[in-house]
């Protein structure tokens, strides 16, 4: 499948990105690209979105994610003759569940870097995975939404 293809493109990119970081910059090493915007910080979160922990955390959360990973593949296979844009919004955020996964599962920790802020506003440290998986989200939201008020048009 196409869309299992490009999800492993992502993946390695996700996993590229991270390896640079690790290698190339100390752990809390921020830097600058565009001042008061955007840093690459180098952290690792060993919990759940948004730094979120408790006890056994790492644990429970890789299970869920090993789970959650099955599953985007089964629904990926049972979609497999459906629209593209519905299959592409699933190996988008299949790629991001596996990079994540990955790092979880090697590393004990997720390794983010994409720092932005707005002023005072700063959001939370992301990386890749976490974008495909916005991105994703994204698209299945306007599969949902635009594509289907659409498709019901056209059926009536």
């Amino acid at each position: 499948m196409k869309i299992l293809f490009a999800s492993a493109i992502m993946v390695l990119a996700d996993q590229i990105s991270k390896t640079v970081i690790r290698s190339t910059m100390t752990l809390y090493e921020s830097i600058t690209v565009i001042p008061g915007f955007f840093h690459i910080t180098y952290i690792t979160n060993d919990g759940m979105a948004f730094g979120i922990n408790f006890p056994f955390g790492i644990y429970i959360f890789s299970g869920i994610s090993i789970i959650f990973t099955i599953m985007l593949f089964w629904y990926l296979w049972t979609i497999k003759e459906e629209g593209i844009v519905i299959r592409s919004g699933i190996g988008f955020i299949l790629a991001g569940a596996i990079g994540n996964l990955i790092d979880r599962l090697f590393l004990g920790e997720v390794v983010d870097f994409l720092d932005f802020m707005i002023g005072d506003l700063h959001w939370y440290v992301f990386n890749l995975a976490d974008s495909f998986v916005t991105i994703g989200m994204g698209i299945i939201l306007y599969d949902s939404i635009v594509l289907e008020k659409k498709r019901n048009i056209s059926v009536e």
